[in-house]
């Protein structure tokens, strides 16, 4: 289960990954590809070149976490590969609707709003 209060960010590997990977190989793309460190309280996100499944590498105090997700109809709304960069920061927000089937980019959705004091 993803503990969201332990989650500092997430990233997303743009274009396909070869989802045959396991934990080792995905830590070695968060680090050699990403140049980010795996062991950090981030999610990374991965999905195949049909956009049906993703895999989420997700360390947790003594191991990793390894997600997957296969959809049984329909496809992910997955950020394309440039040659800028290969990851994208999104929020946990924006995770949750691309995994609901949504776009990252929701421009009805509410702005977020900082809370401030009333004293």
């Amino acid at each position: 289960m993803i503990r969201e209060s332990t989650i500092e960010t997430v990233y997303l590997a743009k274009g396909p990954t070869d989802l045959r990977k396991s934990i080792d190989g995905l830590s070695v793309l968060v680090q050699e590809g990403f140049h980010l460190d795996p062991f950090s309280s981030c999610l990374f996100v991965f999905c195949n070149r049909k956009r049906d499944k993703l895999k989420i590498l997700h360390w947790e105090y003594s191991g990793f976490w390894l997600y997957y997700k296969r959809l049984e109809k329909g496809t992910f709304q997955w950020p394309k590969a440039n040659d800028v960069s290969p990851s994208l920061k999104i929020s946990r927000r924006q995770l949750n609707w691309l995994l609901d089937g949504l776009s990252i980019q929701q421009r009805q959705a509410h702005k977020e709003i900082a809370a401030r004091t009333l004293l």
